[in-house]
């Protein structure tokens, strides 16, 4: 008889957008989880509402992006078209002035497009994908402690209803438990940067009179001054209630009991202009924007992931996202080592990719921050970063990925050209009449692109493919291959000659790419496959590094 009321894989704490896409993401690769959140239920406020192209993509491999464009009122692009606004007050919106004008997305370059939804409405349908693909959530349960050794994570959860207590054994903990996050409390993993940069409110609320007011006008977020208060207002989510934010100020005494609903109806009239307009407040809630970033984010068997690993203000829209993110690229990899055909440094490299570009994402959120604020230089302004960089452009630098060298997370302007550590280059494939992303050609395996010319490389991978556990599809475009490309040459677009290769790791990563052929293909590609998934693949030369056989 167990010592333990339930036995699992993965245990997740934290039902929030990134917890519930990691139980998601890994059911999707066959891996069974838990997952427990304090919350009776999923989300009832449209936070998080816009979901970047690069977010979309990962759905859309996922098996789940078109229950979540469905949830689209309308065309929600316009908005982000709109950028974001400085007014005086919001029925002035004829004089605004365009504090951003981002660039988020573009048909060379993603086959899916920015979209606006509220966290109430897709968070269902994560939760709905978790349980399809094999997850057991239950809502209204806290983490009260873990415990873990050599071989798994023991955690005792609470039901917050009854007090009844559970053991939990897993292989592997991942925190997603937000911003105060008891699994990294319980860990003692520290936290750097700024701290608390400001305190707001957000005010949802009604009022019908607005969008009249506002006259069709769309924007991602508008900032009114009046009042000598910054409040912003948003309606991503495409529906009710609105959103409104100002600032308050602790250190005058300030709290967020001095809110009443009389004084937010106050607030957003006076922002409005209209001191006589109906607005029925639906909702308060307090939050801090605050630059933390934890010092790691693996600790033995527990990974912490989302905000329990990275907080910055939400200036630019990166958190759920990044946290979703986040999830991907730690989903793939638990698979890969609870599925045998990975060693444990992969692991690692989920602390490596992900805390540098958690890091970039807090210091340009910064950036946005004094931006919009009013506080920024012009050496502040010289250092944003243009959105599309930032949500599809990072670049990562680990042992999974092959490079001679590792370069800054962020560089201007866009350049996915196929180079390693970044997403591969989106272009349209055919085959049988049917059209296909080359994004959509990466999900449970390595692919290891080439071209008629490169037949030598293509045969190199069928042959490993077949005595390797580690999951290797090769993919020929071009005459003859099993795709055509459509609209451009896909050597050019991943920066290699016809007689070269690409290897693309799951997460449609480049992890490495030759430009020519090579005396020993099979040699050098089992070199380069073991080196990416910590393997031991048959034909594997010992000392010969993936980024010498790149050169």
């Amino acid at each position: 008889m167990s010592d333990y009321d339930d036995e699992v894989p993965v245990l997740i704490v934290g039902a929030g957008p990134v917890g519930l896409s990691a139980a998601a993401f890994l059911g999707r690769y066959g891996v069974r989880t838990l997952l427990v959140e304090k919350r009776a239920d999923t989300s009832v406020l449209p936070r998080a509402p816009g979901l970047q192209a690069r977010t979309m993509e990962i759905f859309r491999a996922a098996g789940m992006g078109e229950e979540v464009r469905a949830l689209e009122i309308g065309d929600s692009h316009v908005f982000f078209e709109g950028g974001i606004l400085r007014v005086n007050t919001y029925s002035e919106i004829a004089d605004a002035e365009v504090v951003e004008a981002p660039s988020l997305d573009g048909p060379d370059i993603s086959p899916e497009r920015v979209m606006g939804c509220g966290q109430d409405r897709y968070e269902v349908v994560l939760a709905g994908k978790a349980r399809e693909f094999g997850a057991e959530i239950r809502f209204g349960v806290r983490l009260r402690s873990l415990e873990q050794d050599a071989d798994g994570v023991t955690a005792q959860v609470e039901d917050t209803a009854t007090g009844a207590v559970r053991t939990v054994r897993a292989r592997y903990l991942i925190g997603a438990d937000g911003a105060g996050s008891t699994v990294r409390r319980v860990l003692g993993i520290e936290r750097s940067g700024r701290g608390t940069v400001f305190n707001a409110l957000s005010i949802y609320f009604r009022a019908p009179e607005l969008e009249a007011a506002l006259a069709d006008r769309p924007f991602i977020l508008c900032y009114a001054t009046a009042g000598g208060s910054m409040t912003g207002l948003s309606r991503l989510h495409g529906c009710d209630p609105w959103l409104a934010a100002p600032v308050y100020h602790p250190e005058k005494g300030e709290t967020p009991e001095d809110f009443t609903d009389e004084r937010c109806v106050e607030i957003v009239r006076e922002a409005s202009g209209l001191p006589e307009m109906d607005v029925e407040i639906m909702a308060k809630v307090p939050w801090e924007g605050a630059q933390l970033v934890a010092e790691r984010f693996r600790d033995g068997r527990v990974f912490l992931a989302g905000d329990a690993a990275h907080v910055h203000p939400p200036a630019g829209g990166f958190g759920a996202n990044t946290g979703i993110h986040d999830a991907h690229n730690l989903a793939w990899k638990l698979a890969a080592r609870l599925g045998g055909w990975a060693g444990d440094a992969l692991l690692d490299t989920y602390h490596e990719e992900r805390h540098a570009v958690g890091g970039a994402m807090a210091e340009q959120a910064m950036v946005r921050n004094r931006i919009r604020h009013g506080y920024a230089d012009d050496e502040v302004r010289a250092q944003m970063v243009d959105d599309i960089v930032i949500t599809l452009g990072y670049r990562y630098g680990s042992r999974a990925v092959a490079s001679a060298e590792r370069g800054p997370v962020l560089t201007q302007p866009l350049t996915l050209t196929g180079e390693p550590g970044t997403r591969a280059p989106h272009l349209w494939l055919e085959r049988d009449g049917k059209q296909i992303s080359t994004v959509d050609l990466f999900w449970d395996s390595f692919v290891l692109l080439t071209g008629p010319d490169g037949g030598a490389w293509h045969e190199a991978a069928v042959r490993i493919a077949g005595r390797t556990g580690v999951p290797l599809r090769a993919v020929q475009i071009g005459d003859g291959g099993d795709y055509t490309a459509v609209d451009r040459d896909w050597t050019s677009a991943f920066g290699v000659s016809p007689r070269g290769a690409v290897l693309v790791r799951p997460d449609a990563f480049v992890a490495w790419r030759t430009s020519d052929r090579s005396p020993e293909p099979e040699m050098v590609l089992a070199d380069v496959l073991g080196q990416m998934a910590d393997a031991d693949v048959p034909g594997r030369t010992a000392g010969v590094g993936a980024a010498a056989a790149a050169r």
